[in-house]
């Protein structure tokens, strides 16, 4: 309600909560005209979202996540790019706001230095595959040709960004649109909200096989389409294949050491090994380096989680990537779920103005 854009409208889905959404937001609002509430059964995000698309006036639409906070501007920044009628959706900056622990400042690592800089680079190349779905914006009458947000995947945002660069129109990514999210600050909720993002890449790509290294559909299918494949769900698969070869290297190295000492035939092996990765990882720190200069105003402190991300984090992401393509594989259904939530998101440059004042 604090935003700078002047012809708001605010809808709310209750979408079957349980807790107190549709009170509060009756107590607070209902004397706003500017904010309708919306109360429905349980039907899912998707579900929810066209419920709230055929109440909608205007001709571009926003979509937020209940956890989800935005900046004053950040809504004034994504209609901005609908007076070229060739856009059809904007992605926004989806940063991490409840930087609490190791687990959540690891996920703010991974969205600037991951999600954020690839979304530049495929941006760069007219090609983005997700509008996020805690921070997007999308032409309203392009959403209502697709059909609206599709039911058929766990993975609506993904599947109608695909969809509307497959008609056509470009979607585009401002990285000044920014909204702080709550990420998962646990390992177990993490992995339950990896999980059904990792099995609605898989229903999106299959889903819109029809796109790959078709050259019809230009960089989306001849880049975007296979790059998914590629570092997301193969580089998932082949990767802890990698790491264990790197410690049965290190393991069979360091036993033979014991036994034959310098006469040891595994230790140039060894050193070459370690040199090979100290490059990678000094390619890694080099392409975080990167990710931070193009975001205003991070805390690079953040660039140190980075060890801990490469030992532990990207581990979990391999195994619930290998449990989704498994899940895929027996034909299992998986819903949205429902993941816990504390209010704890906070505006990271405003906590930092905070923490530096007198």
């Amino acid at each position: 309600m604090a935003s700078t854009y002047s012809n708001l409208e605010v809808i709310v889905v209750d979408d079957g909560s349980w807790d107190g959404t549709s009170k509060i937001v009756a107590s607070r609002f209902s004397s706003d005209p500017r904010v309708r509430l919306v109360r429905s059964s349980n039907q899912g995000k998707a579900g929810a979202l066209n419920l709230a698309l055929e109440r909608a006036r205007g001709a571009v639409v926003i979509a937020l996540d209940a956890d989800t906070q935005f900046r004053p501007d950040t809504i004034a920044k994504l209609v901005r790019w609908f007076a070229d009628e060739r856009v059809g959706a904007v992605a926004g900056n989806a940063k991490v706001g409840n930087r609490v622990n190791v687990v959540t400042r690891c996920q703010a690592l991974e969205y600037i230095t991951a999600q954020n800089l690839e979304r530049r680079a495929l941006a760069a190349l007219g090609c983005v595959t997700v509008v996020p779905g805690a921070v997007g914006a999308w032409r309203k009458e392009i959403i209502e040709q697709t059909g609206g947000f599709a039911l058929d995947t766990v993975a609506e945002d993904q599947d109608l960004t695909i969809a509307i660069q497959k008609m056509g129109y470009k979607v585009v990514f401002d990285p000044d649109a920014i909204a702080y999210t709550e990420a998962p600050d646990s390992i177990r909720t993490l992995a339950r909200q990896r999980f059904r993002w990792a099995f609605g890449t898989l229903q999106c790509l299959w889903k819109h096989r029809a796109v790959a290294l078709r050259p019809r559909y230009g960089a989306l299918g001849l880049i975007a389409w296979p790059q998914v494949l590629i570092f997301q769900v193969l580089f998932s698969i082949l990767s802890p294949l990698i790491d264990l070869a790197l410690l049965c290297q290190i393991a069979g190295a360091l036993l033979d050491y014991f036994y034959h000492g310098d006469q040891s035939a595994d230790s140039n092996y060894l050193y070459i090994t370690a040199i090979y990765y100290a490059v990678f990882m000094l390619a890694d720190i080099g392409g975080a380096v990167v990710a931070f200069a193009m975001e205003k105003g991070e805390k690079w402190k953040l660039v140190w989680c980075l060890v801990l991300q490469r030992y532990g984090y990207r581990q979990l992401s391999y195994y619930v990537v290998i449990r989704a393509i498994l899940s895929a594989c027996r034909g299992l259904l998986v819903g949205w779920g429902k993941l816990d939530r504390k209010a704890t998101v906070v505006d990271v440059d405003m906590d930092a103005e905070m923490e530096t004042s007198p």
